[in-house]
């Protein structure tokens, strides 16, 4: 594609209209992912909660997001007197571009990311660890007690579950051999039994993927660790003073991060765009759908752990970051690399 922009455009231009085109081709759908993964989020836990959900707003109320969005388009947009405004407005951007950047390594099939780089792990921590400026920005910047004490709590949150990922993630590449994403999910094909796409059921990895998956909530503060919008502590968090189209753009933002979080999880652990089995007739099927599929699994996973499990006190989730998840994690490294040392390279 950007070898026939650039025959026809010239190298430059082509080069910047074909990768402009790719960039949209991932934007615009994900943001209509987003709008419709809120919708299902909704039905879920009304669902588990024995209540209807959304069901007016078009067919089967599946345009209630599309309404919301409407709404708080045409709200007036507030900044408080006292708030830095530079900031107060940078800070839901930050969020909103961050959550967008990371998906450039993401494979979504063969050949199918934006950008096939040889670190494409590494640019995804670089990437998802921004995310905590735009929270912390936000804190501050609105000149009110509680958003900056949210914002002191993200700031904890999110560094303490990010240093658990970063090892989690070191067993994965030591086991693939590779920073790459693309060549991540190729190393998981027939990896159990030669039949088995996936390293979530490799015995020494499977505790590695439940640990991401906990953390992964704890990383974008969703349930049972939304402790930085605990609305009977904190009245909403770093969102309290934020309304019309800035506390939209922190909502897509959220959202955005917990869809990446999902095709991590797929990506990392779960075979990634490869069918379940190696077996030829699931091939059939095109990689993306099956990449979708396990995105939309974890997602569902998030959305069952929000309805049922309370949240957690402060301590709790500190605790659970620092003296088990951090330990544990650590001392997998030690084993995976030990037991590759003695089997693949002794």
């Amino acid at each position: 594609m950007i070898a026939w922009f650039q025959s026809v455009l010239g190298t430059g231009l082509g080069w910047f209209v074909a990768n402009l085109i790719l960039i949209l081709l991932i934007a615009l759908p994900l943001m209509l992912a987003v709008a419709m993964v809120i919708y299902a989020d909704r039905k879920i836990w009304a669902a588990m909660a024995l209540r209807r959900g959304p069901n007016v707003v078009g067919p089967f109320g599946l345009l209630q997001s599309f309404a919301d969005g409407l709404k708080v388009f045409l709200k007036e947009t507030i900044v408080p007197a006292s708030s830095n405004k530079g900031l107060f407005l940078i800070a839901p951007i930050l969020t909103f571009t961050v959550a967008l950047i990371a998906w450039a390594v993401i494979p979504f099939g063969p050949d199918m990311a934006l950008a096939d780089i040889n670190v494409g792990l590494l640019y995804i921590l670089a990437a998802s660890s921004l995310g905590v400026y735009g929270v912390i920005i936000a804190g501050w910047s609105s000149n009110s007690k509680y958003p900056f004490y949210s914002a002191l709590r993200a700031a904890a949150q999110m560094v303490s579950y990010e240093v658990s990922i970063g090892f989690v993630l070191i067993s994965v590449v030591l086991w693939a051999g590779t920073f790459n994403m693309g060549a991540i999910v190729d190393q998981q094909r027939g990896h159990i039994l030669g039949i088995i796409n996936a390293f979530g059921f490799n015995p020494l990895l499977f505790p590695m993927a439940v640990v991401f998956l906990i953390s992964a909530m704890a990383e974008t503060a969703r349930a049972p660790f939304d402790l930085t919008e605990a609305e009977s502590e904190i009245v909403a968090g770093y969102q309290t003073e934020y309304s019309s189209m800035s506390f939209a753009l922190f909502w897509l933002g959220e959202y955005g991060n917990v869809l990446l979080m999902c095709a991590l999880n797929a990506t990392l652990f779960w075979g990634g765009w490869l069918p379940p089995l190696d077996w030829a007739p699931l091939y059939y099927v095109p990689g993306i759908i099956w990449l979708f599929a396990k995105i939309l699994f974890f997602f569902f996973v998030f959305s069952w752990v929000k309805a049922t499990v309370p949240r957690y006190r402060y301590d709790q989730l500190m605790r659970l970051g620092w003296k088990v998840f951090l330990p544990l994690s650590l001392f997998w490294v030690f084993l995976v690399s030990g037991y590759l040392m003695l089997t693949r390279y002794s």
